[in-house]
């Protein structure tokens, strides 16, 4: 006896393949969301620790202080950069803690620095005495060292006292460093 399929069973039969037909369609969709999903874990926690490290550098660099007190005399200074600096006349210009101020008079400029008075002629030098410079981070010290300034009198330029500036240091300091002693209205160049 052979049996013949009911109205239900064909319905049956029918729905079973809808449903697996539904399936089919369900996982391609979900495998094509994890393909659009982006990034995996592991590049995303790369990106981040990425992020987070030049976050820290940038905080780093702003945070970076040069606290300058008087130095110890007897220190050797190997290390040297030099500078090309205009000094306005009549103004005063800080270099960490000393205080410098230039009267240019004629081929000659005076030069005080912090109240100790002196005349220069064109070619001549001053050293200005040893300083100690601490140099820090996030408030985390990294560097100590000594240095001195040497200023030779190139000439008068406008209003300003031109000068060869030579920062000598007991150890060797990034130019960046030294670059945040020099304040903006000496137009330090580098050579």
């Amino acid at each position: 006896m052979e049996q013949r399929p009911t109205k239900f069973h064909k319905q049956y039969i029918f729905s079973l393949l809808i449903y697996q037909w539904k399936i089919i369609m369900v996982n391609n969709s979900a495998s094509e969301k994890k393909e659009d999903k982006g990034w995996s874990f592991g590049t995303r926690v790369l990106v981040g620790i990425i992020a987070l490290i030049a976050i820290v550098s940038v905080i780093a660099v702003i945070t970076l202080t040069v606290a300058v007190i008087d130095s110890q005399t007897g220190t050797s200074f190997p290390f040297s950069t030099s500078y090309r600096v205009s000094l306005p006349d009549g103004e005063q210009v800080t270099i960490g803690n000393t205080k410098i101020v230039v009267l240019v008079i004629g081929d000659e400029v005076d030069t005080s620095v912090d109240g100790s008075k002196e005349r220069l002629a064109v070619g001549q030098e001053r050293v200005i005495s040893p300083h100690y410079a601490r140099i820090s981070a996030l408030g985390i010290p990294l560097i100590d060292t000594d240095f001195q300034i040497t200023l030779k009198y190139l000439g008068a330029s406008g209003n300003n006292a031109q000068f060869d500036m030579t920062v000598k240091t007991s150890k060797q300091i990034p130019e960046m460093v030294i670059r945040r002693l020099i304040p903006a209205n000496m137009n330090a160049q580098p050579y």
